[in-house]
């Protein structure tokens, strides 16, 4: 996939990856950067945010934004409302769920958690290819 290609590529010319951004939000379109670097400077590239979060992903680097971009995209933590009994419902919903996941990506081995990255990655399923490489991190 091009990603691994920009992987390949960025390793073989002593690049690292520093942070992906996701940087704006206009007209309803998110842009992002690509944060590398190598001894002597710093570059930010312009990415879909696609690409970029597929990209930070094999690199295991952070994926940020801004509270502002958030509110804008009507993006609302939920945690944000514990005083509400129904949104606490859904958090206590939510941790159990991902401890289920979790637990099952811990019985597997590493061969078919790769598989798993790459098809979640190829599906750009991103949160779940998150826990996988956190997974497959931990084993290393």
């Amino acid at each position: 996939m091009t990603h691994d290609l920009f992987k390949s590529f960025a390793e073989a010319m002593n690049f690292t990856l520093k942070e992906i951004v996701i940087s704006e939000l206009k007209e309803g379109i998110f842009y992002a950067k690509i944060v590398c670097g190598d001894d002597l400077r710093e570059v930010e590239l312009d990415s879909r945010p696609s690409d970029a979060i597929a990209i930070g992903l094999r690199f295991n680097v952070p994926i940020y934004t801004y509270e502002a971009i958030l509110s804008e995209a009507g993006i609302v933590s939920s945690a944000l409302d514990e005083e509400d009994e129904e949104d606490e419902e859904v958090i206590r919903e939510t941790i159990r769920s991902r401890g289920s996941f979790l637990e099952q990506l811990r019985d597997m081995p590493n061969d078919e958690l790769q598989r798993m990255l790459d098809e979640a990655l190829r599906k750009e399923e991103y949160e779940k290819a998150a826990k996988i490489r956190d997974e497959l991190g931990r084993r290393n």
